[in-house]
């Protein structure tokens, strides 16, 4: 077999690809997104301590008025997560405007009473100073106000809509709940539902359409195959808001995946931009030999393969697990048990932990469940490693001693930790949902993440540097969290944001892979870990 060369050795040659890859993806992201704002123009504003976006086709005319669309999201949403339906609805000729509730988005102030009906009049306060505001823009119909909302934003806009006739129509995409709605008013009223969603969402909508159907125009409508957050970007569901417009003049198409579809080809492009990152900024590791396997009675020097096949036979039970990914049946089902035992013991005691207090409603809890879940992974692993399966070298030996702080070590960590948070934040931010600090969420920030980072230390003390062993503790833990709404532990709005929870932790779990083939420290991957999923945390719930 030939000598690779000296010149380009393979794993550079690697890194130099995905590096490109990276670039490429990053480039076609952006110009995806610049794209996605051809032709519109966005003004911020902020009235009576409101932040609103006014998003229109071209200046305004002067002569000629547009119906005016004022667009509020729902809970754990924010202006940015509508923007596909404002592009939508200002490309068919309307004025639109974008605002935060508060306690959402770019609105610092906090929703009293978060998820209940006790913040009904703040919402109807927002609401109003929106519906002021676009009245008062000179180009606007007075006469041709709409509204469109998304869950408890279609629960505002209904009721505003009721008491104000004046409203042209409404639209309520995932409306929770239609008891408060009199027969026949709003009357003229579309309602919006996902084939996927929880029956209760359908149930609402049908309750709603038959209230008005002898005194309105009312119109219910089954989007196939979406959800409760999918259906925002549904172009079914945006033909019919834009068809629901009064004299709209324009014929663009809708593009309602546009700047999903950017920030997606960023998200990419960041998670494969940390292997050629990492070769950079850390030295390879020399050994296979993880810190936490037994001693393979090499000489240190020597390398050997980062994935060697683990030796053959299996463990008695409760003795050490082999070097090598290769775990036996028992160890994994055991593993299994006490993950589950552990999430569960966590879920339950955060249920009963003072997060209520903290201003940040649902985040309050995760943070509580990862906290406590973390702590019992730790002391689990450091009292009783051979449940868990885990090495425990002697202290003071070769192979416990932790690698010494250089200051290669202090740069790579800060930049990978900051390369870790734009990662996360601008894809997010860009595409999906407002991803910036504001108010109360700046020193939340830094309390949600010290939760992630102590469950995720406690994750890699468990797994050993093993990947199958760090999947399966992070599954457990996902799988936990979600029963745990179904047995009213945990926030019943936890159920729509496990999806998202669980791609961060699985984000986290490919470059954990990653940065465990280079010679940092054996937290790094919790560092940058409780970058990726406590960010999204503090900065996307509410704040209560």
């Amino acid at each position: 077999m030939s000598a690779p060369s000296p010149h380009r050795p393979p794993r550079t040659r690697t890194a130099v690809l995905l590096a490109v890859l990276a670039a490429v993806a990053a480039g076609l992201g952006t110009l995806v997104l610049v794209r996605a704002d051809a032709g519109l123009t966005a003004r911020q504003v902020t009235v009576g301590g409101v932040p609103m976006t006014e998003v229109r086709a071209g200046p305004p005319t002067p002569g000629v008025r547009r119906p005016g669309v004022v667009i509020a999201h729902g809970f754990a949403g924010s202006a940015q997560l509508m923007r596909p339906i404002a592009d939508t609805v200002a490309r068919r000729g309307a004025v639109a405007l974008l605002f935060d509730f508060a306690g959402h988005g770019a609105n610092p102030a906090r929703l009293p009473g978060a998820g209940s009906n006790t913040s009904a009049a703040t919402l109807a306060a927002d609401l109003d100073a929106a519906v002021g505001y676009l009245r008062s823009r000179p180009d606007v119909d007075a006469d041709g106000i709409v509204l469109v909302g998304h869950s408890m934003g279609a629960g505002a806009v209904t009721r505003y809509a009721t008491g104000h006739p004046e409203i042209a129509r409404t639209v309520a995409i995932s409306l929770p709940e239609a008891g408060e709605l009199p027969p026949g008013r709003p009357t003229e009223l579309l309602l919006i539902v996902g084939g996927a969603e929880f029956p209760a969402f359908r149930r609402a909508a049908d309750d709603a359409a038959r209230r008005g159907a002898s005194t309105g125009r009312r119109s219910a409508v089954v989007v196939p195959g979406v959800e409760h957050i999918s259906v925002l970007f549904a172009a079914r569901t945006h033909r019919e808001i834009a068809d629901w417009l009064p004299g709209g003049d324009g014929t663009a198409r809708p593009r309602p995946i546009a700047r999903l579809a950017g920030a997606a080809l960023l998200m990419f492009a960041f998670g494969i931009g940390v292997v050629p990152l990492a070769a950079l900024l850390l030295p390879r590791r020399a050994t296979g030999r993880r810190p936490t396997d037994p001693p393979s009675g090499r000489e240190p020097d020597v390398p050997v393969p980062i994935d060697s096949p683990a030796p053959s036979g299996s463990p008695a039970p409760g003795s050490p697990a082999p070097p090598g990914d290769r775990v036996p049946f028992g160890g994994l089902l055991l593993l299994f048990a006490l993950a589950v035992l552990v999430a569960g013991v966590g879920a339950a005691v955060a249920a009963v932990l003072p997060t209520a207090r903290l201003p940040l409603a649902v985040g309050g809890y995760v943070a509580g469940f990862l906290l406590v879940t973390g702590v019992l992974l730790v002391a689990g692993q450091r009292w009783l490693p051979g449940w868990f399966g885990v090495f425990q070298p002697p202290p003071g030996s070769a192979v416990s001693a932790g690698r010494p702080a250089t200051a290669r070590t202090a740069v790579a960590t800060l930049t990978l930790t900051g390369y870790a948070v734009l990662a996360v934040a601008l894809p997010i931010h860009l595409g999906l949902t407002s991803a910036l600090p504001v108010g109360a969420r700046w020193w939340l920030l830094p309390l949600v993440a010290g939760a992630c980072l102590l469950f995720l230390l406690g994750v890699e003390l468990v797994a050993a540097g093993r990947t199958g062993r760090h999947v399966l503790v992070v599954a457990v833990t996902v799988v936990v969290l979600t029963a745990s709404t179904l047995v009213g532990l945990a926030p019943g709005f936890v159920v729509l944001v496990v999806p998202l929870f669980a791609l961060l932790l699985g984000w986290q779990a490919a470059w954990a892979t990653v940065l465990r083939r280079y010679a940092g420290p054996r937290w790094l991957p919790a560092v940058l870990g409780a970058a990726l999923v406590g960010w999204p945390i503090a900065t996307t719930l509410p704040l209560s």
